[in-house]
């Protein structure tokens, strides 16, 4: 009797009307930086105007803030679980305001690169942390599909929204004013996260393994910066070099992992089918996405010669496109069918899932 009592009142604690609005903090940050990514489509051909790079520059300048997020990503989401996943968030969301100043004044392509790379290390502190408090806000399991589902779709259409968003601010204002947004969204970020959102970390994680942060940062880099350069200027020795760098270690990296009691990422949940599907569609996704919106900005302006912001509405169908579905894929009724309370899926998961630690 005392047990189903304790039970009860923790399911009233736990829903506490405030849950929803600590989540719309979380789905801000997380907007934020999926706008970041795609806000510069735009703008670059006025950041080539005004800093005049070169062709490998200015793509360094328009990926390199996604690939350091990739990189730091496992990272940052295992730091924010022993230091604390609020006071990474908020740190994160500080830093991004202040290194988006550093973006909007760039005088130099080397600068502007540097300014991008850092902010992109703000931007992968937030991610992690973001869907880490969402699991803690939430523990009925319909509840929590939901707000994952909103979480996924508010990245999906800020990817979509940062070229409407850039096309409005280019037209009235200079290129640098498309990362000024981000400080008043940061501060009422970090003012609201403050009193709403709660502390959680994980209760024995095991140390922090550098070699592990090194070597999926060296990996990440190295393969990029060897197909960056292939697709420029051919194949060349540097560049091969770089990229074989960058595969051993990754190589490096998963075979660590495999073997450290804690690992930053258990690569043993790629065993699951489902789970290694569901990261594929994701990352295909993205990919197509994020190559879509790229070419198509440009061509909408400087083949079509459309106003920045005419472009960005063009763009809307993706943005309409990826809230819908993100919507619809948490909500019960679609979830029921293939969801983690899905008999059929349960069945398949117990026999299939890797044992938790």
């Amino acid at each position: 009797m005392t047990s189903t009592l304790q039970t009860a009142t923790t399911t009233e604690a736990v829903k506490r009307p405030g849950r929803w609005l600590a989540l719309g903090v979380l789905v801000l940050a997380v907007l934020l930086v999926a706008v970041d990514a795609t806000v510069l489509g735009l703008a670059t051909p006025y950041i080539s105007e005004d800093l005049k790079p070169s062709g490998t520059q200015l793509l360094w300048i328009g990926d390199v803030y996604s690939f350091v997020i990739a990189g730091l990503l496992v990272s940052m989401g295992s730091l924010g679980d022993r230091i604390g996943r609020k006071r990474i968030l908020l740190v994160g969301a500080t830093a991004f305001g202040a290194i988006s100043v550093f973006n909007a004044y760039a005088t130099t392509p080397e600068m502007m690169i540097v300014a991008r790379a850092l902010l992109g290390v703000a931007g992968a502190t937030l991610m992690p942390a973001t869907l880490a408090l969402i699991r803690n806000l939430f523990h009925d399991a319909r509840e929590r599909s939901l707000a994952v589902g909103i979480w996924g779709a508010t990245a999906s259409a800020g990817t979509a929204v940062g070229p409407i968003v850039g096309g409005f601010l280019l037209e009235h204002f200079w290129w640098g004013s498309v990362f000024l947004i981000n400080l008043p969204v940061m501060a009422v970020l970090v003012l609201v996260g403050i009193k709403l959102l709660p502390e959680s970390r994980t209760a024995n994680p095991g140390p922090w393994d550098l070699v592990s942060v090194l070597l999926s940062l060296v990996g990440m880099v190295g393969v990029v910066y060897a197909i960056k350069e292939t697709a420029t200027h051919g194949f060349a020795s540097t560049t091969s070099a770089a990229g074989l760098l960058g595969v051993a270690a990754l190589y490096g990296f998963v075979r660590r992992q495999l073997r450290l009691p804690a690992p930053l990422l258990d690569m043993r949940l790629f065993r699951n089918r489902g789970f290694s599907g569901a990261v594929l569609a994701d990352l295909l996704t993205i990919l197509g996405l994020s190559g879509l919106v790229f070419f198509l900005s440009q061509y909408l302006q400087l083949v079509q010669g459309r106003r920045p912001f005419e472009a960005g509405l063009a763009e809307l169908p993706a943005a309409i496109g990826a809230v819908v579905a993100g919507l619809v894929a948490g909500v019960p009724p679609a979830a029921s069918r293939c969801g983690p309370w899905s008999p059929a899926v349960s069945r398949r998961s117990a026999s299939r899932w890797p044992r938790s630690r």
